[in-house]
């Protein structure tokens, strides 16, 4: 196990270097950040001044370990246009984000996971056949007409919900559903199949020749044997919810990162983008050490392997 652990954490560790390489090398390309400030009035020493206040009067790769070593202390700048640093901006995001990501995933988990073995046992059946009509629905919905459809029905028509902005946990309900449901379709799917594989196996057929509780099939030995796919599925939703739901937070007027990002990229807002592009990756490689990590629990397998 040891072993195991030691190399997912040498290549997360890897792959967030390599993406601090990438977001440095983006930023550069677009030119000096300097030039960001630069106006008719700038002069020469007002130049030097920046460029040796920012580090940037130095060669590339000692600006690399300086912005490096900054990040690590999230120290990632001032914002251009707020005039306030960059982590403090995100730290303002993070939370609401949280907050609807982690809802909207449970209620994703909660209805879809639980659909999709009810499909592949049911197989062939009324009620295969009306999940997978849901899991079609819900891939084929976009997000934004799903938002604004369930504003026009709660929030226009009967009055119940807030249309939109963070608030109570009335304001929580709408944006959460928008999530779940347009992501329960792809919990449901991944694990109607993976259940569909395994239920066709041998083991599963010898433990029911053998007179074992259908419950217990089920769930013991068929769904532990094909939770590896919806359990990926599920981390890579959590990691994406993380992120930022630019649309569900655009429509819902919800303050997270996702219209943080819009907002940075509206406004060429370099130190803000490149910050939450940081914080974007840390969340996607964390997500995979993770969902590494829980196939060693699920299979002891791939933990000696």
């Amino acid at each position: 196990m040891a072993l195991f652990l030691a190399r997912r954490l040498l290549a997360a560790g890897f792959t967030m270097f390599l993406a601090t390489v990438l977001v440095f090398t983006m930023a550069r390309l677009t030119g000096d950040p300097r030039e960001q400030f630069l106006t008719v009035e700038t002069t020469q020493e007002n130049w030097d001044a920046w460029g040796k206040k920012f580090g940037l009067d130095k060669p590339l790769p000692v600006q690399y370990l300086v912005w490096l070593g900054n990040s690590a202390r999230l120290d990632m700048g001032t914002s251009l246009n707020q005039a306030r640093p960059v982590w403090d901006l995100i730290q303002d995001r993070l939370w609401p984000t949280i907050e609807l990501a982690l809802t909207g995933w449970f209620l994703s988990i909660a209805i879809g996971v639980p659909l999709g073995v009810l499909s592949a046992v049911k197989r062939g059946t009324a009620a295969d056949y009306l999940a997978r009509t849901l899991a079609m629905l819900g891939q084929a919905l976009p997000p934004f007409w799903l938002g604004l459809i369930l504003i026009l029905i709660f929030a226009v028509e009967l009055q119940w919900l807030p249309a939109g902005t963070r608030g109570g946990f009335s304001n929580l309900i709408m944006p959460a559903m928008t999530l779940a449901l347009i992501n329960t379709a792809s919990n449901l799917r991944i694990t109607r199949s993976a259940m569909l594989e395994v239920l066709d196996s041998e083991y599963v057929k010898m433990a029911r020749a053998k007179g074992v509780s259908p419950k217990w099939v089920i769930w013991k030995h068929a769904f532990r044997n094909a939770a590896i796919a919806p359990l990926t599925n599920a981390g890579l939703l959590l990691a994406g919810f993380l992120a930022g739901t630019v649309v569900t937070e655009t429509v819902f007027a919800w303050p997270g990162l996702g219209r943080l990002a819009v907002d940075a990229v509206r406004t060429n807002d370099f130190p803000v983008i490149s910050g939450l592009t940081l914080v974007f990756t840390a969340i996607y490689v964390s997500a995979n050490f993770l969902i590494d990590l829980s196939y060693g629990f699920v299979d002891p397998r791939i933990r000696l392997g």
